[in-house]
């Protein structure tokens, strides 16, 4: 039965969850989550109970992400809280072409048919001012965890620090690879993450950092 606020316990349980999800996390909670951790019996019951909460001003939805709700003021105001609503948890990275993570090759990033948006969560990127993604090809920095097939995401930034794993471009081979960043006096070492590959030794003058890596999407073996 609903409450004096149209919320009847089902309704007002999820929104509580929801609620203490993003306390916890940092990031809304999946339609599974919810039934588990509410005790509902399906997946489709609570996506009723949700459709009920949009329609009733607590909850906004982004039916392209999987982890797409949010609180509105009306939740939060029905809870308690006196924040600002929660923005979006959901970033959107766009992957601009590919990086060479072994010997380097001409890059060739592009916005071409092939080019989609990588969907994470604020958790992971809490930004998304300035952040790419580059589909990884190559094998150099396996040891690094990062392997043919992943997707790095980078900060656009024209600095780096040494140890950092940075996408750069060698400025007299006109190429472009993914390595470890060391500056060594007039030099930079582009360091592999791979026993079976020679680093890079360029003149600083010579090389152009396009970006730190900083994260790691792993691609599912199929």
């Amino acid at each position: 039965m609903a409450g004096k606020n149209g919320l009847s316990e089902r309704r007002r349980q999820i929104v509580q969850f929801i609620h203490g999800y993003l306390q916890e996390y940092g990031r809304p909670p999946t339609v599974r989550d919810i039934q588990r951790g509410v005790g509902v019996a399906s997946t489709a019951v609570v996506k009723y109970h949700l459709d009920r909460l949009e329609k009733a001003g607590y909850l906004e939805r982004d039916p392209r992400a999987s982890r797409g709700l949010r609180l509105t003021a009306k939740a939060l105001s029905w809870l308690g809280e006196r924040s600002e609503p929660m923005t979006s948890a959901v970033v959107r990275v766009p992957i601009v072409g590919y990086i060479v993570a072994g010997e380097p090759v001409t890059a060739y990033p592009t916005f071409d048919e092939d080019v989609d948006t990588l969907e994470l969560t604020r958790d992971i990127i809490p930004e998304s001012e300035n952040v790419f993604a580059l589909r990884v090809r190559g094998d150099s920095m396996v040891d690094a965890s990062v392997h043919d097939g992943d997707v790095v995401i980078l900060r656009q930034q024209a600095e780096a620090n040494n140890g950092d794993m940075v996408a750069v471009w060698l400025e007299d081979d006109q190429e472009t690879t993914l390595k470890y960043f060391y500056r060594e006096g007039r030099y930079v070492r582009l360091q592999p993450a791979n026993p079976a590959y020679e680093p890079i030794v360029k003149p600083a003058e010579a090389v152009r950092v396009q970006g730190k890596v900083i994260a790691i999407i792993r691609r599912l073996a199929a």
